[in-house]
């Protein structure tokens, strides 16, 4: 039995703008085992690269992720929306083991079922090294 993950499509904009703050507040946790939670079992991914299918390919890519990208903050924003579609833009910042500070940009396109699960995640995405001082993002953002 799946359980539903509201809000659920069709998607309205306020809707579709709670899944995308949803899914933000998720993967700012770097918990890869919840963020999975959000995906179906046969989720289909392609990130930068890399094409994945299901929750445990998932949780494997995103543990490695986040064992590489210290200090890791994202923003996403809800860039149009059409059904059972989300198409989002988003920026992070983090550092990796030498200590190089980095801003990655990029776009998603989502799809989901009729539980909210995603089930097609697809993203774009460039990387740009910054500076320390640089910086814009400092952590989650506080509830509003």
């Amino acid at each position: 039995m799946t359980t539903d993950r509201p809000p659920l499509p069709p998607f309205t904009r306020e809707t579709a703008a709670r899944k995308v703050r949803a899914a933000e507040d998720a993967w700012n946790t770097r918990d890869p085992h919840r963020v999975a939670l959000a995906y179906s079992e046969d989720s289909v991914w392609r990130n930068r690269d890399t094409f994945l299918t299901g929750r445990p390919a998932i949780v494997e890519f995103l543990t490695a992720k986040w064992a590489r990208e210290h200090e890791y903050a994202l923003r996403k924003e809800l860039w149009a929306f059409d059904g059972n579609r989300i198409a989002v833009r988003f920026r992070y910042e983090s550092h990796d083991a030498d200590g190089q500070w980095w801003r990655s940009y990029g776009n998603e396109l989502w799809e989901f079922d009729e539980h909210g699960l995603m089930t097609r995640r697809e993203a774009s995405i460039n990387d740009v090294p910054i500076a320390e001082s640089d910086r814009s993002i400092r952590g989650p953002r506080t509830v509003q």
